[in-house]
């Protein structure tokens, strides 16, 4: 089987990054034989997602652990708010993941299977601006949680927190205070990973910034410090920036690896995977160490885990053939069961046109009806299928590249005619507005239409563009400009929606028979 993105070179060795995917801000454990990876969601849900796999380098997404953010306004989507930077553990005989909600506080999920359904989130600690938290359970039996600051809602950043919680993980039980001061040699340190060996207390975490910053490591004989600090990993001579925010495992056979995101910028962040060595008692990830600092690698010998993984990538396409969404899709904000069927039509996805925004000029960007999947290889074309038969009065439905900025074709049905037109999205007064320009009226015996997304990437120089055809072999070019990009945090997506213009209730729907991705 052809993948989209492999990183098994099935030789023995595999290239990063590991998963070509924006599973931003990852972390990872080992529980027994498997590896579980969760990653930020964000404002988009189903949220937490659960990839695993044995042998570090092929992996497979199989689970979400958050099904809805337990806030109203994530109603309606709020970009760059959400699930930050979560850290998971295993612990008696708990999956634990801990997240950040930069507005809300720190929150914890757990489940005795990590494959199964997941308990309802607690509230750890209250507080704006608490983010990253990573837990940690110390042989004495006491329980903490070290976190990072998020500027933009407390005031200040580059500084690590810690504080008591209770040893089942639920809640603090002692007040937050600074565990370490940044300021001056580690500006921007954030997203702490927490560990113990050798009677030292290790924080891992990045600072330097998400393009052009390096990987720390902090030790202490005691948890509360004082900790030296030492730069353990930079960009150096590779071409792979950041390198950014992730998380430490071992194999049974005693390997030790670093699992890390890239920023690439519109495809969001990408994850990648370093071998890790220690000397003096310090650890040094990547290769070509120099002073105790090694910089990523590109090609490297698969990790010795006792397990053949087998080779496999990242699910795009989908005929919709089950009667439950495939876990490639998230919605862009807090869903609804009225958004969606695969029973209605079997073998089609039928999306109902609904403004869930309630606002009277709905853009998409405020809509959590739209329904998204990460980019998964830097070039690809994407192609759907709509029918629009049932589409009524001030409805359209239709395919859209959302991101900072957004660009969309779709059907849309006005004053009884339906046409086919291209919209995107622009800012004005520090709102999201649409402009849309009519590319042709369809006949009235037109019940389908082929749009297709094309991306080349060339030495991260991407083309983008967009085609449409009434009879599925005659591709035209809509003519655009439009590049995708990144919005704050969160990389390009592909969506498939059915909307309405104004206040209208729920009236028609569409149905989109498959959406085929497939690499060039």
């Amino acid at each position: 089987m052809e993948y989209l993105w492999q990183s098994d070179l099935e030789d023995g060795t595999f290239k990063n990054p590991v998963l070509f995917a924006d599973y931003s801000d990852p972390d990872v454990i080992r529980a027994g034989d498997t590896y579980y990876l969760t990653a930020s969601s964000f404002n988009y849900v189903p949220g937490l997602p659960i990839l695993i796999s044995k042998d570090l380098v092929n992996w497979k997404l199989v689970n979400y652990a958050l099904e809805k953010i337990n806030y109203e306004k994530y109603d309606i989507p709020q970009h760059s708010k959400g699930v930050w930077a979560p850290a998971i553990r295993y612990h008696a005989g708990y999956f634990y993941i801990y997240y950040g909600m930069p507005d809300e506080g720190i929150f914890m999920v757990r489940a005795k299977d990590a494959l199964g359904r997941w308990e309802e989130p607690e509230l750890v600690l209250e507080g704006k601006g608490l983010i990253d938290p990573c837990p940690f359970w110390d042989e004495d039996g006491r329980a903490y949680v070290i976190h990072g600051y998020a500027k933009s809602r407390i005031g200040f950043k580059s500084y690590l927190g810690i504080f008591p919680m209770s040893p089942d993980g639920k809640r603090a039980i002692g007040e937050d205070h600074i565990l370490f001061n940044g300021v001056e040699s580690q500006p921007t340190i954030e997203g702490p990973k927490v560990y113990k060996r050798n009677g030292y207390y290790y924080i891992l975490a990045p600072a330097g910034g998400v393009k052009t910053g390096w990987q720390t490591a902090l030790r202490a004989k005691n948890i509360f410090g004082p900790y030296e600090e030492k730069i353990i990993m930079n960009q150096g001579e590779s071409i792979i920036n950041g390198p950014h925010q992730g998380g430490l495992t071992d194999t049974i056979n005693g390997e030790e690896w670093f699992i890390h995101f890239q920023d690439r910028g519109l495809y969001g962040r990408v994850v990648h995977m370093q071998p890790v060595v220690w000397e003096n008692d310090w650890p040094v990830i990547g290769i070509h160490a120099k002073d105790g600092c090694g910089e990523p690698c590109l090609i490297y010998k698969k990790p010795d885990t006792g397990v053949c993984g087998t080779p496999c990538g990242l699910e795009a396409s989908d005929d919709f053939q089950e009667e439950k969404l495939n876990l490639m899709w998230q919605w862009l904000g807090n869903a609804r069961d009225s958004f969606y069927s695969l029973k209605e039509r079997p073998g089609f996805l039928r999306l109902y046109c609904l403004n869930p925004s309630g606002k009277k000029e709905p853009v998409l960007w405020e809509n959590a009806n739209v329904l998204t999947q990460k980019l998964v290889c830097p070039s690809f074309k994407a192609r759907t299928c709509l029918h629009f038969d049932n589409l009524s009065e001030n409805e359209q439905a239709g395919m859209v590249m959302m991101g900072g900025h957004y660009a969309y074709i779709s059907v849309r049905m006005t004053e009884g005619k339906r046409s086919l037109v291209f919209a995107r999205a622009y800012d004005c007064k520090g709102e999201m507005k649409e402009k849309a320009v009519p590319i042709m009226e369809l006949q009235e015996d037109t019940e389908k239409v082929y749009i297709s997304f094309v991306m080349e990437n060339n030495e991260d120089r991407p083309s983008f563009k967009m085609y449409y055809s009434l009879n599925g072999e005659e591709l035209i070019n809509v003519p655009t400009d439009f590049i995708p990009s990144d919005h704050t945090w969160v990389g390009a997506k592909i969506g498939l929606f059915a909307s309405v213009f104004g206040e209208k209730e729920r009236g028609g729907w569409a149905d989109f028979e498959y959406i085929h991705v497939e690499g060039i």
